[in-house]
């Protein structure tokens, strides 16, 4: 009864996930945002011409496109990762299709062998398997995406600091920017820099240009620093000073996360030791609590 259960929930979600059924005015929105983003893309010549891999990605787009599925966290993560959406979701639909594929194959290779085993079995792992695979690019891309926001957030105080001794030399916001952009070539001064080019050449306002790559790739350090300019712009001293004791809070605040790690790592040896101790002192009485077992 329980697995019937299961099974039924499984197949209702599955209905419910493909079939689309009736939305709200905000998910109807969602959906119009996610079509709008994928820009106009026909059956045409051009689309003969993609790759195979490029035309499963745009299925699978315009699939969460069409079910109003936007992925907000997941798309600033991958555009921190300077990843495409539709890479992404064809190493997911790939992934898990060798999960699906693989667990059939090893159980056929297994029963070839003269090991027989239920047919659900290999079944319910394909699935299992299937599903797993599907979620093990989040958890990389979530994690490769944290290490590199934080060090974003340190380039982002260290480049407040150089904006602001560019202003106390006399420069103009908009030459400060850029100037403190293009003292470093890493990646994520990098980034800043593009997206300043990019706000010269397109008319945009710098500050405007920081806050759409900051909520781009998920820094909210960024967009405050657009909000901010572009309340100060016209006062030098007070966007310097604003600058300076923004950047120093981004100092405390790396400071207190790094004290915080260090405290983890600290606790974790200390349980390791403490376990090493309990292991060595039932070494050391097991003899004689087997010597008094036997009396």
């Amino acid at each position: 009864m329980i697995i019937g259960a299961a099974v039924g929930l499984g197949v209702f979600l599955l209905i419910r996930a493909l079939v689309p059924g009736r939305r709200s005015a905000a998910g109807t929105v969602a959906q119009i945002d996610a079509l709008r983003e994928l820009g106009p893309y026909g059956l045409d010549a051009q689309q003969q011409n993609r790759t195979f891999k490029e035309s499963v990605g745009r299925k699978v787009a315009e699939f969460y496109a069409r079910q109003g599925w936007q992925q907000r966290s997941l798309r600033s993560d991958l555009a921190l990762l300077d990843r495409s959406w539709e890479s992404f979701l064809v190493t997911k639909v790939g992934l898990a299709a060798s999960g699906f594929i693989g667990c059939p194959i090893l159980f056929a290779l297994l029963w070839v062998a003269g090991i027989h085993v239920s047919v659900e079995l290999p079944i319910w792992l394909a699935l299992l398997t299937a599903a797993l695979f599907f979620l093990l690019p989040d958890a990389e891309v979530k994690r490769d995406a944290k290490l590199r926001r934080e060090d974003f957030r340190r380039v982002v105080s260290a480049y407040l600091d150089l904006v602001s001794m560019n202003l106390a030399g006399g420069r103009g916001v908009p030459e400060a920017l850029m100037s403190a952009a293009e003292i470093s070539d890493g990646w994520a001064v990098r980034r800043i820099r593009n997206a300043l080019a990019d706000a010269r050449l397109s008319g945009q306002t710098q500050w405007a240009a920081l806050e759409t790559l900051g909520a781009q790739i998920g820094v909210a350090e960024l967009v405050d620093l657009g909000h901010t300019l572009a309340l100060t712009a016209d006062d030098g001293a007070k966007i310097r000073q604003s600058l300076s004791s923004r950047a120093e809070t981004l100092r405390r605040r790396e400071l207190s996360e790094i004290e915080g790690k260090a405290g983890q790592q600290s606790q974790s040896m200390l349980v390791a030791q403490m376990l090493l101790c309990i292991g060595f002192l039932i070494f050391l009485i097991y003899p004689a609590i087997a010597q008094i077992a036997q009396l």
